[in-house]
């Protein structure tokens, strides 16, 4: 396959859109963890600290989705450069280890949104009881 510059530009606008995503999922659990860390101060109840350690562990996750989605991001510009300097042999091996953080990354969303549902199939089953 002759890769050119429209290629790694395809992976631009989907990456951009991967890291708004990650960050929104960010943001939420960062303010869910405010709010269960102020409850836990005031109650000190156990299953908030469970939730509090399950959401550091989610974070941990959202953390290193957001870093592989942006190596893969400057990874797909250094192509695009090395295309343009005509240094084609290194702009298809930067271009496919650009691509394989893109998949790291939908590997660690795949993983963090089963955590996400496995924690909110437990709260429904809490509120069963």
């Amino acid at each position: 396959m002759q890769l050119n510059l429209s290629i790694p530009a395809l992976l631009f606008p989907a990456i951009s859109l991967t890291m708004l995503a990650y960050n929104a999922r960010y943001l939420a659990i960062a303010a869910l963890i405010r709010q269960l860390h102020k409850q836990f101060e005031e109650t000190s109840a156990q299953p908030l600290k469970q939730q509090i350690n399950q959401l550091r562990t989610r974070l941990g996750i959202i953390k290193n989705m957001q870093a592989s989605a942006i190596i893969s991001f400057l990874l797909a510009a250094v192509t695009m450069f090395l295309i343009y300097v005509e240094m084609r042999v290194w702009a298809n091996i930067i271009f496919g280890i650009s691509l394989i953080f893109l998949m790291i990354s939908l590997i660690l969303s795949f993983l963090e949104v089963q955590l996400s549902t496995k924690a909110l199939s437990i709260q429904l089953k809490n509120m069963e009881k």
